[in-house]
C-alpha cells in the first residue's frame, strides 16, 4: 500500500494544534498583549517597532527587533519616507489571511503552489482632511482577491480562504469595532 503524499506549505501545524489543547487547558496563558513603539521623526515621518509582547504568562522578546516606517506620500507635501498607516492596516489584514490560507491548507493536506493576494482599501479624503464631517476617516470598503494555485478543487480553495477569514484577527480587528484607549502622560 502507497503511503499518501503530504503536503508541506511550511506550517507546522502538530505544533499549532498542541498549542490549541495546552491553551484549552491553560486559558489564562491565552491572554496575549501585543506591543509596539511609535517616535515621530519629522513632519509626517514616524518610526516604529516591535520586540516584544506577553504571554503565555510571562513577557516574550523576539529575536529581533522589527522596524517600521510611515510617512504620507508627496502628493500631501510629504516626504514619503514609507507606507501610509492605512497602508500597514491593509498589510495587516492580507498578511493574517494569507498566513491562515498556508495554515488550513496545510492542516488539510492541501498542498499550496503559490498564493497571491491584491487589497485595495477605499477611502474618501474628505473626511480625513475635515472637508465634510459627514465622510467617515477610515475606509468605506476594502476588497481582497487572491490567485490561488494549489492541488485541490475550486471549492476546496474558497473552503480555505473561509476558514482563514472566520479566525483571521486582523479581519476580526477591520470589521469589528475595538475599544482604543489613548492616554496622554
Amino acid at each position: 500500500m502507497a503511503s499518501e503524499v503530504q503536503a508541506n506549505n511550511g506550517v507546522n501545524v502538530e505544533a499549532l494544534l498542541a498549542a490549541k489543547e495546552a491553551l484549552t487547558n491553560a486559558p489564562e496563558a491565552a491572554q496575549f498583549k501585543w506591543r509596539a513603539a511609535c517616535e515621530w521623526k519629522d513632519g509626517t515621518h514616524s518610526h516604529s517597532t516591535v520586540e516584544s509582547f506577553y504571554g503565555l504568562g510571562q513577557d516574550q522578546h523576539r529575536k529581533t527587533t522589527f522596524a517600521f516606517d510611515a510617512d504620507h506620500p508627496e502628493v500631501f507635501a510629504s516626504l514619503d519616507q514609507g507606507a501610509t498607516p492605512v497602508e500597514y492596516v491593509l498589510v495587516g489584514l492580507a498578511s493574517c489571511l494569507t498566513a491562515g490560507i498556508a495554515a488550513v491548507a496545510q492542516n488539510r493536506n492541501i498542498q499550496l503552489k503559490s498564493v497571491k493576494a491584491t487589497i485595495e482599501g477605499d477611502m474618501d479624503l474628505a473626511g480625513i482632511l475635515g472637508i465634510d464631517s459627514d465622510v467617515r476617516n477610515g475606509f468605506s470598503g476594502i476588497t481582497v482577491k487572491y490567485n490561488i494555485d494549489a492541488d485541490a478543487k475550486q471549492e476546496d480553495i474558497e473552503a480555505l480562504v473561509a476558514q482563514s477569514q472566520k479566525r483571521s484577527a486582523v479581519y476580526d480587528i477591520v470589521t469589528n469595532p475595538t475599544n482604543v484607549t489613548v492616554v496622554v502622560n
